[in-house]
């Protein structure tokens, strides 16, 4: 059996590593053999074997190899042949080997082993993208500025998965040294983070930048709908909501919007729910989506004893103060005031007697009322009220009795 003559092998266009862990590439290439060891003309050769492992481990003989085709199986004189080892770990040295087999299998010795650390291919910068909160219904463009770190020419793609998008550049062929720009379009759809891979990919090799952007949005919907068997209408200050007919409008994030309820006639308004609670004006800042259900009740007249008194006639009896205490306390209630005291707790008709400070407290407790719901304090026949001195008339009781029907 006649074997070939020694091989040259050579590590070309070595560009050391500036990340490490990234896939790397080595670019092996050597003289084709022309003859035989016995100085006869090659006439059979069929491929080589380029072994490599890292240094310092002899790679030939070895189980780590790539076969290249011979491009003829009698090379002519000068012949290069030249190889490209990909997947490596970019800066870490690599021994590499090559043999050549013949068209039966038979295979050379070993050639000389050349050491040479893998290089990127490509690189690409920056490393991460960050676009930062983006409006959701909107986009935004960024650029990774990618370069070919080899000799030769390189041809590639980059690759991203939504919401992301490559807008140009995705397909490239660059010349040893040259750069090309990519661009990358972040397009939200829900308010969250997202965080990706961009993956440039070339000759069988790939690197990757991550890119990052959050969904936002600058307004908030605020919602209100309408329960009970009563019926009304809601508005909101700053305007946008008008409830029969707008009963959802967005505001601006951090926006404080105050609801108004008002009752038509014959109901009356019981208070909210969801984002706001009780009654009276409601006050929600809109830093999420707001959702609030404004309660109408059909109105339930109110009646009283010996109504109506008739001033400098009808005599003021324990029953009429009571009434007014239980009428006021439902409202106090109804608006999330805490329970009132009362001087003389049980009065009893016909046997406790009357005074001033009941007639007080009735227009103080009711008054907090009408300040709950941001209403105009009534006023009152006799304004001081001197206990021990001013006398409980009718028209005192009768005021109350107005003032409490006028509530909403």
């Amino acid at each position: 059996m006649r074997w070939f003559v020694g091989l040259c092998l050579v590590l070309g266009g070595v560009v050391l590593a500036t990340n490490p862990g990234s896939a790397g590439v080595l670019d092996a290439s050597w003289t084709a053999p022309t003859t035989n060891t016995d100085e006869s003309p090659l006439t059979d050769l069929a491929s080589y074997r380029v072994y490599y492992v890292t240094a310092p481990t002899s790679p030939c003989p070895g189980s780590t190899f790539v076969q290249v085709a011979s491009p003829t199986t009698t090379p002519p004189p000068g012949q290069i042949v030249s190889v490209r080892l990909t997947g490596l770990t970019t800066g870490t040295l690599y021994n590499v080997a090559v043999t050549a087999v013949d068209t039966s299998d038979s295979e050379s010795t070993c050639s000389t082993v050349a050491t040479a650390a893998a290089a990127l291919e490509l690189s690409a910068t920056p490393s991460t993208l960050s676009f930062g909160s983006v409006t959701i219904g909107t986009f935004l463009e960024q650029v990774f500025t990618v370069q070919n770190m080899r000799t030769g020419t390189v041809s590639g793609t980059a690759f991203v998965s939504a919401p992301f998008t490559i807008v140009s550049g995705s397909a490239f062929t660059l010349a040893g040294s040259g750069t090309t720009e990519v661009t990358v379009r972040f397009t939200p759809t829900a308010l969250v983070t997202s965080t990706t891979n961009v993956n440039f990919t070339a000759d069988g090799d790939s690197i990757s930048r991550s890119v990052t952007g959050i969904g936002a949005l600058t307004t908030l919907a605020l919602t209100v709908s309408k329960t009970g068997a009563g019926s009304g209408t809601v508005t909101s200050n700053p305007a946008g909501i008008s409830c029969d007919a707008t009963c959802s409008a967005a505001f601006a994030i951090g926006t404080m919007v105050t609801l108004t309820a008002a009752p038509a006639a014959g109901s009356t308004f019981s208070g909210w729910s969801g984002s706001c609670t009780r009654t009276g004006a409601c006050t929600v800042t809109m830093s999420a989506a707001q959702a609030v259900t404004a309660n109408f009740s059909v109105k339930v007249p109110i009646t009283f004893t010996d109504d109506p008194l008739v001033v400098q006639t009808t005599a003021v009896q324990a029953v009429h103060i009571v009434e007014l205490r239980t009428a006021i306390a439902s409202f106090r209630a109804l608006n999330g005031l805490p329970t009132f005291t009362w001087t003389d707790l049980t009065l009893t008709p016909g046997t406790s007697p009357l005074q001033a400070v009941h007639i007080l407290e009735l227009r103080t407790a009711l008054s907090e009322v009408y300040q709950g719901l941001l209403m105009a304090v009534p006023t009152y026949t006799d304004p001081t009220i001197v206990a021990g001195e001013t006398v409980s008339k009718a028209a005192h009781v009768q005021e109350l009795r107005d003032a409490v029907r006028a509530l909403p």
